[in-house]
């Protein structure tokens, strides 16, 4: 069982070819399927609020991610700040909204790396990386000299485009997109992305692809795959059948699901009646039940 972190493998030449053709992608920025054409290389400014340097609101070992993730040690997670999505109910929205945080050098992200893999920190968690994977890929390549070994992990949204995802082929070993709706008229009116169903499909088949089903070492920490995470909103609005259908039919019933219960009105959720509330304990059990009767054997909750 090789359980090295992919990047380790990675011709020298093709992360550096990789990472001038993520910057060339920032001179009219499409990197996610926004497309806003910016030039994000001269720090100008999209629906995201990023610009040519890495925003990072903090870092640190995380112990309330996946167990899988966790372990002993922790997650070591970086909160990026900024976000593509504009999600009205956000429970980071002082980070994704607010844009609270810094602007940090390539090396200090770096350094970041290094530093969470120091303290033992079993992986480094990217949170929020969609408008940042040309930063993460120059500062990756300045950490692999610094002596990087553990696995990456692409936290996401889920609102991805396949041509940035491709980019990261052989770097990242997990990806953890949310599925947060079936519905596409719910992604617009509540997270301001009228094809976000669409996309995050294609977006989950990519990074399926490229990285299978999750795999667990013998210590139970992840290595490589794809872990989805799903939160149950109130009134059934994030649609979880149709996700769980999506996820049987296209991607695997071996699929290793986080069915989450944590929902709480945030930010602007109070303007909307239907999200103003907790969700009830009957709307997470259904949601479980339909993945349990679908098949999926691979659930936390």
């Amino acid at each position: 069982m090789n359980t090295s972190a992919s990047y380790l493998k990675l011709p020298k030449d093709v992360l550096k070819e990789r990472i001038e053709e993520a910057f060339s992608i920032l001179d009219e920025c499409k990197l996610c399927p926004r497309k806003c054409g910016v030039n994000r290389n001269k720090n100008e400014r999209g629906y995201c609020k990023a610009g040519f340097l890495p925003v990072v609101s903090s870092y640190g070992p995380h112990f309330g991610e996946e167990s899988v993730l966790v372990g002993k040690y922790g997650s070591g997670t970086i909160f990026f700040t900024g976000c593509n999505l504009g999600c009205i109910y956000c429970q980071n929205y002082e980070i994704s909204q607010l844009m609270e945080g810094r602007e940090v050098s390539f090396e200090e992200l770096a350094r970041m790396m290094i530093y969470l893999q120091h303290i033992g920190c079993h992986n480094i968690n990217f949170v929020t990386p969609t408008h940042q994977v040309p930063q993460i890929l120059k500062a990756l390549e300045i950490a692999i000299e610094l002596g990087l070994k553990v696995p990456l992990v692409y936290n996401t949204g889920g609102y991805d485009c396949v041509e940035t995802l491709k980019l990261l082929e052989g770097i990242f070993d997990i990806y953890m997109p949310d599925i947060k709706y079936s519905d596409n008229s719910f992604a617009q009116k509540y997270s301001n992305a009228k094809d976000y169903f669409d996309v995050v499909k294609q977006a989950v088949k990519e990074m399926h692809r490229q990285v299978g089903d999750l795999a667990i070492d013998q210590n139970h920490i992840a290595y490589r795959g794809l872990l989805v995470r799903h939160l149950v909103l109130p009134n059934n609005i994030a649609g979880s059948y149709e996700v769980f259908k999506f996820l049987l039919e296209e991607i695997s019933p071996n699929t290793f699901i986080n069915i989450m219960a944590q929902y709480r009105p945030c930010f602007k959720a109070h303007n909307f009646t239907e999200l103003s509330r907790r969700i009830y304990r009957e709307e997470f059990l259904e949601a479980v039940r339909l993945a349990v009767e679908m098949g999926f054997r691979r659930i936390i909750s």
